[in-house]
């Protein structure tokens, strides 16, 4: 049997070269018995060993070995063969990797339990989905059940079964004889301002463009002072890191700097390398390494671990930066600090970070003052059009998982959807169905990942509900039941231990010290998003509504059936949590949601604050939102002046004024308090003699947020800026476009003058009162 493996995988191999295409080859049985197989298939195969990767979790064939945690290492580079052992266990998004680094004759071979077992079969990431209270046995195994049928069903992909002692399917398509295709006739664009050998170097059209682009970057030193940037996006495959790298190297020819950065110096091979081919072709390379190349005419390559890079930005004439998004969204946002700088990322997740980048970076890039230019590469180049593992691989993974068009949602309202609950069980059995609501979550969510469709299939604490549209997903949301914690786990979470899941209850146990928190249960949205079609219409808000009546009401919308059983259980609140913007804090003000907690660090992937809000359905829910309501509004203040200090003031003003009213804190202003606040409103008084009853008056103000008052957004900004985060007047006055500082000082005297009349004068009596009468009376 192992000589009948040896001769497949050859024929494979031999396929694969001839069409410049990959094919899969899956060994399912006994681990040892595949592992013998392989050792004979790699003495087989022409493959040198430094061509080759095992990633699993020992090192068993003296080549390259990586575990599948660590799989973003073959980011940027390509193998001959790589082979995965998922007899432990896989990660989804370890899969998208090691596909995405197979070359085009290559070959993918999968190690794997018995394939009518497989799906049984608990491993690592298994474990991870096993959230308290819920156990290993409460997490199903739809994700590889579904993953086998879809190896059976493709073409490309050879089954051995040694279960049975045969060959399920060999994989061979016997193509047709392809025409050897002629390499286009590629020119320069024209005018172009890079060497000729550069775009000469090109191997499709898409190239040539991306090249170019490039060279909008050469006018940043220009005496327009235009900051510029240039966004690649590709699927793997395309040659997006070697257009790059020529780039690079056309710089580097011209004299200029080069800095490259990546998550790590293995993803920028490819820059590097070909960086290095054209400086020696145009005969310019002096010195080159791996991390460096030098050029006669004082230009360099030259890579930089991004943490490094960032120190050395001012040094650099052009910074590129490659697998963009498999960096954090605030790591990039800082590299926007260049003048010329390129971000070259691949799309539809192989990168494994979702989509941060288009989603949630792109955002950032269009709000800086660079002028953007942007390519998309299609044409493929390290393997054909059509290549089976990677049709295999977009269908398993539905990395190209899309919402439905236009034309089928375009009427959707919220009087015309339908609530339904996405059972697991139907979206195995229903693709179109599938792929709509992941498509979805995935385009507009900057952290959809392949682990994310396990989860949606497999994990016991998720559950998902949509609105649809004549039987097309228009709005989805994903939900996560947490809490009912055992005391035991609550102490637990107490005391430092971590605890999977549960990620309000984590935090205000963990964070906040709450230890009762993990008792109430509830139902957290995770995620929740509608078709671009069909925005501002209140489908966000319908399938909200929907969500509460459901866990709520006796008579819950639910269009399919019977309600989830689990529904009828109790809860105690409903919940969310998100990177905090002024536009996300106001529609889930607007649905009933309440804030509760700011972080006090940006989150790596979004680059933002984020921040937790409840919203209560039973007297434990109330009772647990309304000490941490109260706890928040006392502690913001002091929050503002020390870890928030960099907060943005319109996002402190919606996470104020999302907060519940009634948790206002008390002013609790003696008279003298007054007299200094009134004074600074209505006379000569001055906020830094004691900026203390200022900000307990602005915090009142932003949480109660009073119909009676009317303070401009410049004004409101003010009070965050200056009483709330204690920046000194100059940046004040400098950030709200103030002409000077004492024309700061006055306007926020002026924005206190509603606050003391609102607050501060009750009855017409009072110190408040008085101070303001007396230099009303002296105006007069």
């Amino acid at each position: 049997m192992v000589a009948d493996v040896a001769r497949l995988a050859e024929s494979l191999f031999a396929e694969a070269g001839e069409t410049n295409e990959r094919r899969l080859l899956v060994l399912a049985g006994d681990r040892e018995r595949g592992y013998d197989a392989l050792e004979d298939v790699l003495e087989t195969l022409p493959v040198p060993i430094t061509r080759t990767t095992l990633v699993g979790p020992d090192n068993r064939l003296r080549c390259e070995q990586l575990s599948q945690p660590h799989a973003s290492e073959l980011l940027g580079t390509t193998r001959d063969v790589v082979v995965l052992d998922a007899h432990d266990g896989l990660r989804p998004n370890a899969l998208g990797k090691v596909a995405g680094a197979v070359d085009g004759g290559g070959l993918l071979v999968l190690l794997t339990p018995p394939l009518e077992e497989w799906p049984d079969r608990r491993g690592a990431f298994d474990e991870s989905l096993a959230v308290p209270p819920f156990e290993l046995e409460d997490v199903t195994g739809r994700f590889r059940q579904r993953l086998v049928d879809t190896l059976r069903e493709h073409r490309g992909v050879a089954i051995v079964d040694f279960e049975d002692d045969r060959v399920e399917d060999d994989g061979l398509i016997e193509p047709a004889p392809r025409l050897e295709a002629a390499k286009p006739d590629l020119e320069p664009p024209t005018d172009h301002r890079f060497p000729a050998a550069a775009y000469q170097s090109c191997l499709t059209t898409d190239q040539v463009e991306a090249v170019d682009a490039f060279e909008s970057l050469l006018s940043a030193e220009a005496d327009d002072d235009q900051r510029r940037a240039v966004v690649l996006e590709a699927d793997r495959g395309r040659g997006k890191s070697s257009a790059a790298g020529l780039a690079a190297g056309a710089f580097a020819a011209d004299g200029e700097d080069v800095l490259v950065t990546a998550p790590d110096a293995r993803n920028a091979r490819e820059v590097l390398e070909r960086a290095g081919e054209l400086c020696e072709t145009l005969e310019t390379a002096e010195t080159a390494d791996s991390r460096r190349i030098e050029t006669g005419a004082g230009g360099r390559v030259r890579f930089l671990e991004p943490t490094e890079a960032l120190e050395h930005l001012e040094s650099a004439d052009v910074v590129i930066v490659d697998e963009a998004a498999a960096l954090p969204v605030a790591r990039l946002e800082s590299f926007l600090a260049a003048d010329a700088v390129a971000f070259a990322t691949t799309i539809h997740g192989y990168e494994g970070a979702g989509r941060g980048f288009s989603v949630r970076f792109r955002d950032r890039l269009d709000e800086s003052d660079h002028e953007v230019t942007e390519r998309t590469l299609v044409e493929p180049i390290r393997y054909a059009a059509g290549d089976p593992v990677e049709v295999w691989a977009f269908r398993a993974l539905l990395l190209d998982a899309r919402p439905p068009v236009e034309p089928l949602v375009a009427d959707a309202d919220p009087e015309t959807v339908e609530y339904r609950r996405l059972d697991p069980d139907d979206l195995l059995d229903d693709e179109r169905l599938l792929r709509e609501a992941f498509g979805l979550l995935v385009l507009a969510h900057y952290r959809t990942e392949p682990n994310d469709l396990a989860r949606l299939l497999d994990a016991p604490n998720l559950e998902a509900r949509a609105l649809l549209a004549d039987g097309h997903v228009v709005s989805v949301a994903l939900l996560a039941r947490e809490g009912n914690l055992s005391a035991a786990t609550r102490a637990e979470m107490y005391e430092g231990g971590r605890v999977r899941g549960n990620m309000l209850p984590d935090v205000l146990t963990s964070q906040l010290r709450d230890e009762a928190a993990g008792e109430p249960s509830g139902i957290r949205i995770v995620r929740i998003a509608t078709h671009h079609a069909a925005r501002s219409r209140g489908l966000g808000s319908r399938l909200l509504e929907c969500v509460r009546e459901e866990y709520t009401s006796e008579t819950p919308c639910v269009s399919n059936g019977e309600r989830d059983p689990r529904s009828r259980e109790q809860v105690d609140w409903l919940g969310t949590g998100f990177g905090a913007t002024p536009g996300l804090l106001e529609f889930w003000r607007q649905n009933g949601y309440r804030t509760v907690h700011v972080s006090t660090t940006r989150n790596d992937a979004s680059g933002e604050y984020s921040t937790l809000l409840l919203a209560p359905v039973s007297d434990a829910g109330k009772e647990l939102h309304e000490r941490h309501a109260d706890w928040f509004a006392r502690r913001f203040p002091a929050l503002c002046t020390d870890t928030l200090t960099d907060l943005e003031p319109d996002v402190a003003r919606a996470a104020l004024r999302a907060v519940d009213p009634d948790a206002a804190p008390p002013l609790d202003l003696r008279d003298h308090d007054w007299h200094v606040v009134a004074g600074a409103a209505y006379g000569p008084g001055l906020f830094d003699v004691d900026p203390g009853p200022f900000r307990r008056l602005a915090v009142r103000y932003f949480v109660e947020n009073p119909t009676d008052v009317e303070l401009s957004t410049r004004a409101e900004r003010l009070l965050v800026l200056r009483v709330l985060q204690g920046r000194d007047w100059s940046t004040v006055a400098d950030r709200l476009e103030y002409p000077s500082s004492g024309q700061c000082m006055r306007a926020l005297g002026e924005a206190f003058q509603p606050l003391v009349d609102r607050y501060g004068v009750e009855e017409g009596v009072g110190a408040a009162l008085e101070v303001r009468e007396r230099f009303l009376e002296k105006e007069a």
